[in-house]
């Protein structure tokens, strides 16, 4: 398979698990598929040929997906391989997953948490090695 083929078949992978990712998404939610289309402001059958991994949105109709659901712009970016993921772990992961939180929230969440991660690898020293036990 050749170059072009592959990056075809990649593409086409990231709008099927991007579409499974919002039905998902919107099953945990408990809403329906016409609720989600007038939410972010798209037709029904728009959100369903997403749904089904036949189109590949835009980052600004995933923006307005995410605000439908009430998830981070940025768990979709990730997921349809427009941003990578954050490092951070689970406590990021958390913080995006939370769907009391809004975007700001979220982020100034997320702000916070990385400036005491930098302050504290800047301030940590290395472990000091421990002293020989003396021979017996």
């Amino acid at each position: 398979m050749g170059r072009v083929e592959q990056a075809g078949k990649a593409v086409a992978e990231l709008g099927q698990n991007i579409g499974d990712y919002i039905r998902q998404q919107r099953r945990h939610a408990q809403i329906s598929l016409r609720q989600l289309a007038r939410l972010a402001g798209v037709s029904n059958p728009y959100l369903s040929q997403i749904e089904r991994g036949l189109r590949r949105p835009s980052a600004e109709i995933l923006q307005q997906i995410a605000k439908g659901l009430r998830i981070s712009a940025e768990a979709l970016y990730v997921q349809a391989g427009i941003l990578e993921r954050r490092e951070g772990g689970p406590v990021v992961d958390a913080v995006l997953a939370d769907p009391d939180l809004n975007e700001r929230q979220k982020q100034v969440l997320l702000d916070v948490y990385e400036s005491f991660r930098r302050e504290n690898a800047t301030t940590r020293r290395p472990a000091e090695p421990e002293p020989d036990e003396p021979e017996e």
